[in-house]
């Protein structure tokens, strides 16, 4: 057996799944993870002796439909790796997008930010690694997230005081806060058959779906009590589901938000809402 052998046959079984591109990109990952080969060893057609039983059993998930990340226990964002499991949603492009815009329109030391919804952690610990002196608080709602959470934040050395919250039922207990930001449950409960079964059978539902009825419910609370927390021209930065821009921006104007603004993701998909509390 040979390299090069393996590789066509790992990601020809996954085509099933995947996509061509997607089926070479997961078995690359699991060879340079598992083997330490890299694509050019690949294509050297190295040989290779015994297969180590890690590989073995990772094929075997990937091939039941579980992601990656969560068979190799980390997802990259943002330049460093996070440990993920079930407990919480893998970190997405989009959300770095995301990131990357607060960091962008936030340059002055010393902000107040708080993270609703942390899950991994992604967002707060890299803004409080990537931001001046940012003073970071993150809440979420299940104790597993947060304990991987900290988790991270141990790693990585980030200052994020952590805390259990339920953003439906509780108040938000920080004050004079610059930054609210949240990537909420946002996905419809009627756009399930449009997910891929990676997603649909193993990120965690509480994290993703909200109900048809009431798609905004946690862009509105959230905002709500946001208004309460935030100081004069705070702001409010939402991820947001692609098919509510529009709705999202009605909601905030409503509720006393200024230059509310919906933005698209490098995908031309409207990702990201922005507004900013005037007085409180």
């Amino acid at each position: 057996m040979t390299l090069k052998k393996l590789f066509t046959e790992y990601s020809e079984a996954l085509q099933g799944l995947y996509s061509k591109n997607e089926a070479e990109t997961l078995t690359t990952w699991l060879f340079e993870e598992i083997l330490g080969k890299k694509r050019t060893d690949i294509l050297r057609d190295e040989p290779i002796e015994q297969l180590p039983e890690a590989l073995e059993n990772a094929m075997e998930q990937l091939l039941s439909g579980t992601p990656v990340q969560y068979i190799l226990g980390f997802a990259p964002f943002y330049g460093r790796e996070f440990f993920v499991s079930p407990a919480v949603l893998i970190p997405r492009n989009e959300t770095e997008e995301l990131v990357h815009l607060i960091i962008k329109e936030n340059q002055k030391m010393g902000v107040r930010l708080l993270d609703i919804g942390t899950g991994s952690g992604c967002i707060s610990i890299t803004l409080a690694l990537e931001m001046n002196e940012t003073i970071v608080y993150a809440v979420d709602v299940s104790e597993e997230a947060l304990e991987l959470a900290i988790k991270n934040a141990s790693k990585l050395k980030a200052s994020v005081a952590f805390e259990k919250l339920d953003i439906l039922n509780d108040e938000i207990p920080f004050h004079d806060l610059d930054i609210v930001v949240s990537n909420p449950p946002y996905v419809r409960y009627s756009e399930k058959k449009n997910m891929h079964r990676n997603v649909l059978d193993h990120e965690p539902h509480l994290a993703l779906f909200v109900f048809d009825e009431d798609p905004l419910l946690f862009y509105r609370v959230i905002a709500e009590k946001a208004k309460k927390v935030l100081k004069p021209g705070g702001k409010l930065y939402f991820e947001i589901n692609e098919a509510l821009g529009k709705d999202i921006q009605k909601l905030l104007e409503s509720l006393g938000y200024s230059q509310v603004r919906v933005l698209k993701d490098l995908n031309d998909k409207e990702r990201i809402a922005v507004g900013i509390y005037e007085s409180n």
